[in-house]
């Protein structure tokens, strides 16, 4: 269900990106007026709250469930040498994002956990990414330092969507 969800907020915000021209990246993005008044509400509806920073969380982790990295997607790759890759945003502290990388190996289904701890105040809360024309990735950069951060199954409209809601989550968490 919320992989419909997802995929019907997405389709809805290309439209409205195709609609005013301009194609929307989070790097370009601006984080304010009727866009950002727009894209709340429309969060707001579909995750059922009147809470902003659930809905941009919610959405963000829709996202990263969403087109995250399975080994069944790495056909290149020897089979040992697959995995999943999936990650989790919660908000750890007032001001501090968490981000839980699992990394499932196929063959020996050993699950490997990791916690990073992102501190929201004083960073540009725009969030970059690439995606390779070689490769079947994208990577988010980190905002902190723009190391690579999270990454996803190459889909460059997905990614453009991850990064925006990452984006709008940061800005708000800065708020407070």
């Amino acid at each position: 269900m919320r992989l419909g969800l997802t995929r019907r907020l997405s389709g809805l915000l290309l439209m409205l990106s195709l609609g005013t021209g301009a194609q929307v990246q989070a790097s370009e993005a601006q984080l304010g007026g009727e866009e950002q008044a727009r894209y709340l509400a429309e969060l707001k509806r579909l995750y059922m709250t009147k809470d902003e920073r659930k809905a941009l969380l919610a959405h963000s982790n829709a996202l990263l469930d969403t087109y995250a990295l399975r080994a069944g997607y790495q056909l290149g790759k020897a089979p040992a040498q697959r995995s999943d890759l999936r990650y989790q945003l919660s908000i750890a502290a007032p001001g501090e994002l968490l981000v839980r990388q699992e990394t499932r190996q196929e063959q020996s289904n050993n699950l490997a956990v990791s916690n990073q701890r992102l501190s929201v105040f004083g960073l540009d809360p725009y969030i970059r990414y690439e995606c390779p024309t070689s490769g079947i990735t994208c990577v988010l950069s980190n905002p902190a330092d723009g190391s690579p951060w999270i990454t996803v199954l190459r889909d460059h409209q997905g990614a453009a969507d991850l990064a925006k809601a990452i984006s709008f989550l940061i800005r708000n968490l800065q708020k407070n």
